[in-house]
């Protein structure tokens, strides 16, 4: 007999790459994003911005809903131009119920795109929030713009807890060539997280919820559990991958070349796994995958229904899948 959602108090934390939501402003300070305009070279008129908002908000919906019947908690998205999109995504009619408000900074990546947090303002409260800006160095030399990491301090159900929303530094140009800036992004994370959490207590599972240090890495990292930037860059120090083995032969967040990649994970602190009275702690993570988000004929069938493949408009959601996370409260 299955126990029902409604049995505990739960929450959803999940993390979606939106694919390039730009509105359809040509903004004179952002450096490429004119190419998302009625007639710029992706051909972005209102009409395919509001269906992309559209399919957005669906997805998001329902998202970790079969878990727990509700809309997330918190999610963190990746590819957002600004707070205008954010104003227009959280007012479409699938997500006003959730009462989400969002936090967002603007960031130096050349694409114009960032990254931001949706929170349900009745379940998630946020004390504190500042853009890390990540220092790259290219071979000359030269500063290398990446995007910020978000870092959000606040109350998720009553529990205090630290989230980290990143878009790590692509592949673009090659896996080997861009390793060692993912390796240093991780590097950089940590040296945040270890000033907020000098006395190491996101290794601990013991203590009362004031007195923890609960975090929570969510993000597109470009790079897949068992590469060095997650598995040695962060593991090692205090956290869990419960989406590393969601990737299989046959599933992951986006496809590359008929290849899975699981770019979108999520990583908690050991101290997420407690019993510690009023606290939330972890109970499962999963990718989701519905059928509603993926292409449904031809040779792409399961692999993400994308909004452009190169140029040519395909009105999808994303090339990538969200995850998530459900947390319980004891």
């Amino acid at each position: 007999m299955s126990i029902s959602p409604h049995a505990f108090e739960q929450h959803t934390v999940a993390f979606y790459n939106v694919e390039n939501l730009f509105d359809v402003i040509d903004d004179p300070h952002v450096i490429l994003d004119e190419d998302f305009t009625e007639f710029g070279r992706q051909n972005w008129t209102r009409n395919r911005y509001e269906k992309k908002l559209l399919k957005i908000s669906e997805a998001i919906s329902k998202i970790g809903f079969e878990a727990t019947g509700k809309l997330p908690a918190v999610v963190g998205l990746a590819e957002v131009e600004n707070k205008k999109v954010l104003k227009d995504l959280i007012q479409q009619p699938k997500l006003e119920k959730a009462h989400y408000d969002f936090i967002h900074y603007n960031s130096p990546d050349e694409r114009g795109i960032d990254v931001a947090l949706l929170y349900d303002t009745r379940i998630f409260v946020p004390t504190y929030s500042e853009p890390l800006h990540i220092l790259l160095e290219n071979e000359q030399g030269e500063r290398d713009a990446t995007r910020d990491i978000l870092y959000v301090k606040g109350k998720l159900a009553g529990t205090p807890v630290h989230i980290y929303v990143n878009h790590w530094p692509s592949r673009r140009d090659g896996v080997d060539a861009t390793n060692e800036k993912r390796v240093e992004v991780a590097r950089q994370l940590l040296h945040h997280i270890d000033k907020t959490d000098v006395k190491g207590k996101r290794y601990l599972e013991d203590l009362p919820i004031q007195d923890s240090h609960h975090t929570i890495i969510i993000g597109d990292f470009n790079d897949d559990p068992e590469n060095d930037s997650i598995k040695k860059g962060l593991l090692p120090y205090g956290f869990e991958n419960p989406t590393a083995g969601l990737k299989n032969f046959h599933r992951g967040s986006l496809n590359h070349q008929f290849k899975w990649n699981l770019f979108d994970q999520i990583l908690i602190s050991k101290s997420l796994h407690n019993d510690v009275a009023d606290s939330l702690y972890f109970h499962k993570a999963d990718i989701f995958d519905d059928i509603m988000l993926r292409q449904w004929k031809g040779k792409y069938r399961g692999q993400p229904a994308r909004t452009f493949v190169g140029r040519n408009y395909k009105g999808g959601y994303s090339d990538h899948f969200p995850v998530f996370a459900v947390f319980r409260k004891n």
